[in-house]
This record gives structure tokens, C-alpha cells and sequence, in this order.
């Protein structure tokens, strides 16, 4: 079973959500954690087991970098707002710098979200 982060900004949370109830049967074969609001979010609405591990904004981008360096992420999800500045950008672009060094896949978008989830 590998571990998959699912993280999204605010604008596209509803974009990750039905992306993730389409993948529900796929996802639920992996272990998935998440940014807090997005792991709560993805729980609360459509029965997946997302553990929370960080608020995005306050350093949760850094705590899943973290975790990729410890070896605990095998692929990422995150649905980024490309047109909305982020006051944490330093944080996303270590995490993106992170999963590319460490060889981890890493999803920006939907049709890239698909690719990921469906190469097993």
C-alpha cells in the first residue's frame, strides 16, 4: 500500500473533492494523508480515511517535505491556485523542489492527478 498526499489550495479544494470522489475506489487502496483543512474536508464529505498532518500555510507544506525526506510519501496530489498568489510560496516551492530531488511523483493538476493514480 503506498501513501499518497492529497493537498489543495482554498480555490480548488472543490476541484480535489471531485476529483477524489471519481478516484474513491483507487484512492481507498492507499494510505492517504493531507494538509489539515483538506485531509478534514476529504473525511468529513466523502468517506476517505485522510489523516491531517499541518496546516498548509503554517508550515504543512514543510512537514510533507519532511516526511518525503523520511521516506513516508510515495506520491503527491496538489491541486495548486496558479492564479491566486500564496503568502507561503517558499514553503510550495520547497515541497515541489523536495518530491522532484527525491524522485516522488507529484500532481499539480487534474490530468496529471489522473496519469498518477491510474499507472497501477
Amino acid at each position: 500500500m503506498k501513501t499518497i498526499a492529497l493537498i489543495a489550495h482554498d480555490k480548488k479544494k472543490n476541484d480535489l473533492l471531485n476529483w477524489a470522489k471519481e478516484n474513491h475506489a483507487k484512492l481507498s487502496e492507499h494510505d492517504l494523508i493531507g494538509t489539515s483543512n483538506t485531509a478534514r474536508l476529504i473525511s468529513d464529505l466523502i468517506d476517505l480515511k485522510v489523516t491531517g498532518f499541518g496546516h498548509g500555510p503554517s508550515g504543512g507544506d514543510i512537514l510533507l517535505a519532511a516526511k518525503i525526506l523520511q521516506g513516508e510519501v510515495d506520491k503527491i496530489i496538489f491541486f495548486i491556485d496558479a492564479e491566486t498568489p500564496q503568502g507561503h510560496e517558499h514553503d510550495i516551492q520547497t515541497l515541489i523542489r523536495t518530491a522532484v530531488i527525491n524522485n516522488i511523483p507529484i500532481a499539480l493538476n487534474r490530468a496529471s492527478a489522473d496519469l498518477i493514480v491510474c499507472d497501477e
